[in-house]
């Protein structure tokens, strides 16, 4: 009979050993693992109208502001044709939510106080195919944007406004804490845009749309209200935001 050593036998017993435990907790894991459930068909039709919807309403790609171009307007997307109160516009399709408070707010404050607006002097949403896309004009595609009258206010000119007009525009910019710019100021000049010039989640976009909201709670505050934009107060701020924003085109 062959002798085996002592050292050679509690190897191998503790290899058993070692083998046997791993056995142990492997088995049971493996017993008690669940298989994935099978995903109903009512859930995967959801899902594929869902990505279809998507496909069909996003790009994909950022206007020259950082928000979303999206290709149709009044679609399951986020850009819908809005009411703008107190004016004769059919509505204007922009961004639902802040950027919507916002835009409205500034093309209410230009109908009352720079001159009055009729249907279809205001575009909103155009196709990202229709816009040059490293320009501002290119927020029109994420609805950002808005166009006043640009038959009235063709690119490329200058002093399209009166001097009491451009006033209440410089107030109205300072009043939105430069959350919107003017393509006035712009080195490709384009004096009928106006456009949110901050990125999506900035909160300074928030703050302004409280802001706006509060007043809407307010009689005798808001769009429609008579203001003194020639006031050293309101005028200082207008200057200031004016330099601030010229300074960066």
């Amino acid at each position: 009979m062959m002798h085996i050593p002592r050292r050679t036998v509690l190897r191998r017993a503790a290899a058993l050993a070692a083998g046997t435990a791993l056995t142990s907790q492997l088995l049971p894991n493996a017993a008690h693992a669940e298989p994935k459930a099978p995903v109903p068909p009512q859930a995967r039709e959801a899902i594929r109208r869902a990505e279809a919807g998507r496909a069909r309403v996003a790009t994909g790609l950022p206007s020259h502001n950082g928000w979303e171009m999206e290709k149709v307007v009044d679609d399951h997307g986020s850009i819908y044709t809005r009411p703008v109160p107190g004016t004769p516009l059919d509505g204007v399709a922009v961004r639902m939510g802040d950027v919507e408070t916002v835009l409205v707010h500034l093309v209410r404050r230009f109908h009352y106080e720079i001159d009055e607006l009729r249907r279809g002097d205001v575009v909103g949403w155009r196709s990202p195919t229709t816009v040059r896309k490293g320009l501002p004009e290119s927020n029109l595609a994420s609805g950002t944007a808005v166009h006043i009258r640009p038959g009235h206010y063709p690119a490329g000119t200058r002093d399209g406004f009166f001097p009491l007009q451009l006033t209440v525009i410089r107030d109205i910019l300072a009043e939105l804490d430069g959350v919107v710019r003017w393509g006035g100021d712009d080195r490709k000049v384009d004096e009928a845009l106006f456009y949110i010039d901050v990125k999506p989640g900035d909160a300074r976009l928030a703050a302004v749309v409280d802001k706006i909201r509060d007043w809407q709670d307010v009689a005798g505050r808001g769009a429609g209200t008579p203001v003194d934009v020639s006031s050293r107060t309101r005028r200082s701020a207008a200057q200031l935001m004016e330099r601030r924003q010229r300074s960066s085109a």
